[in-house]
């Protein structure tokens, strides 16, 4: 295999082929200005799959009988994993303050002890982890009344390993306060931590693709759902597929987050826009029902 510095480069017409058959099977957009950064994180499957050109690659994608199993590594390679516990505080202050304790009190009301939390783009688990300390914090005395499901899913399946296995470095909990470090986690040899086993057995990790559709649907009966600063990467038309499944799956007067510099103004009206100090979320409101 030649050296990547000796790969001829990715030339106009493969980059399309390329960035069209990414888009098609999982709805992620590289524009014209990013081909240099698709271009890098491509060589490495190159060099991997030891295949001397952008076009082989693309023939490998679109042929190969391993055309799957490399999908899931290139899913690996081009998603942006960037993830720490506790962040963006604003919003999880307006979760643990105001969203959590409304739907706890609606749910409290009919008797209904069940609470369901999608994390959807989880990365490597830290964001659900911190949902699951919140929640549990929220419940206090009460916990054992409620059954809670973290449902947490991704497309990168080496990030789904690292959520099941809770294992961080002490440089991933730098924002966390240090009750929640040590009420819920175990200094290892290491000198990592590892989740305790009362908050993995509240979150269930699996793969999922947005562009499936039929996966998606079956994503129901959430009171919560966090998507933040992953619709960035998806064009219009993805996102407007997309939130529609997350509308689908939201339960009436759930709340859905998304990043603190992301907007559903020109993808859809169907939420009802949530305000809280330094922060906002979205509602699914049916009339009659608040």
């Amino acid at each position: 295999m030649p050296e990547t510095a000796h790969m001829p480069p990715l030339d106009d017409q493969h980059f399309v082929l390329l960035r069209d058959i990414i888009y098609k099977v999982s709805g992620i957009q590289y524009q014209e200005n990013k081909k240099y950064l698709l271009e890098s994180r491509l060589q490495r499957r190159l060099k991997a799959r030891n295949l001397k050109s952008f076009q082989e690659y693309y023939y490998f994608l679109r042929f190969d009988p391993r055309k799957q199993e490399e999908f899931t590594a290139l899913f690996n390679e081009i998603t942006t994993n960037e993830t720490s516990f506790f962040r963006s505080m604003p919003q999880l202050q307006a979760f643990e303050r105001i969203a959590l304790p409304d739907v706890i009190a609606r749910k409290t009301k009919r008797n209904d002890h069940r609470l369901r939390i999608w994390s959807a783009a989880c990365s490597s688990g830290e964001e659900p982890y911190t949902l699951a300390m919140i929640v549990r914090e929220a419940l206090g005395a009460d916990v054992d009344r409620w059954r809670v499901e973290i449902v947490a899913n991704d497309i990168a399946s080496d990030m789904l390993e690292k959520g099941k296995a809770g294992i961080y470095s002490e440089y991933a909990m730098r924002a966390m306060p240090l009750l929640y470090r040590s009420r819920y986690f175990t200094k290892l040899e290491s000198g990592d931590y590892q989740v305790n086993e009362q908050l993995r057995q509240w979150v269930r990790f699996h793969f999922l693709n947005f562009s499936d559709d039929a996966g998606m649907a079956r994503m129901t009966d959430m009171d919560f759902i966090f998507c933040r600063n992953v619709l960035i990467y998806f064009d219009v038309e993805a996102k407007k597929r997309f939130t529609q499944h997350f509308y689908d799956a939201l339960n009436p007067d759930g709340y859905f987050f998304i990043g603190h510099s992301e907007s559903l103004h020109d993808v859809t009206r169907a939420f009802k826009l949530a305000q809280f100090p330094q922060a906002f979320a979205y509602r699914k409101v049916i009339e009659g029902s608040e």
